[in-house]
């Protein structure tokens, strides 16, 4: 398995047998960048092996139509799309999905799950792995939250967390939100995360250009758990796991 960061909250899997996008927004292509995307991006598309787009919401920096006419360049490339985006432009591989739903697509196993803010998580089987994209699913512990508000982003948050514990599946990477604008609460998500769910990697995402904070959050996570948390330190970077 490889697996290419490119900005906030999207990755490219490479696997044995396909290709897996999450949540493309952009890519900033810079002086410390490992690859060109572009280049990556024509190799997929080169490649006899499938290419599976997930995009968790419509949320800007979550979903961005550029990612439409890639079905133009690549025959096998099919769309996995949260229920709250709007397409009107025909796609022949797409796939809408809404929380708490199974379905198998080729060779993949895609579980959905809820989120604490729009759309839905991704627990995704193939070539032996198990592959969680949070989305926006996160505790979004906001220093400003009155006592109710949250209360209730809590037991959402962990009620959806008990809802993948329940499914018995060991996760071997997690793409999770880490946000420097939760201030002292950025950890709290991630770290119940890892604690219920004990995945092999944790791998910090929705952190726009503040990459320190991965850095933080494995500093804060030290002898707390024996998930390795990988540290991201700059766009367009081949992570080693």
């Amino acid at each position: 398995m490889k697996i290419y960061y490119i900005y906030h909250s999207c990755f490219i899997v490479e696997t044995t047998n396909s290709f897996l996008m999450f949540d493309y927004f952009k890519n900033e292509n810079n002086v410390k960048s490992d690859f060109n995307f572009n280049h990556i991006l024509n190799e997929i598309f080169e490649s006899h092996k499938p290419l599976y787009v997930f995009s968790s919401h419509s949320h800007h920096d979550h979903f961005n139509r550029e990612i439409i006419p890639w079905q133009n360049k690549k025959k096998n490339i099919y769309y996995i799309l949260s229920f709250d985006i709007k397409i009107k432009t025909n796609i022949d591989n797409l796939h809408v999905v809404n929380k708490n739903e199974t379905i198998w697509l080729n060779d993949l196993k895609i579980n959905t799950f809820g989120s604490t803010d729009q759309g839905v998580s991704f627990l995704v089987n193939l070539d032996g792995l198990n592959l969680f994209h949070a989305g926006d699913l996160n505790w979004w512990k906001w220093a400003d939250d009155t006592k109710e508000e949250e209360k209730l982003m809590e037991d959402t948050f962990k009620l959806i967390v008990d809802d993948i514990v329940k499914t018995d599946i060991s996760i071997d990477v997690a793409f999770f939100p880490v946000d420097g604008r939760l201030e002292q609460n950025f950890f709290c998500g991630g770290e119940y995360f890892i604690q219920m769910l004990k995945p092999k990697v944790f791998i910090p995402m929705h952190f726009w250009d503040d990459f320190n904070i991965t850095t933080n959050f494995k500093i804060n996570q030290k002898n707390k758990t024996s998930t390795n948390i990988i540290e991201i330190n700059h766009s367009n970077e081949v992570l080693k796991i």
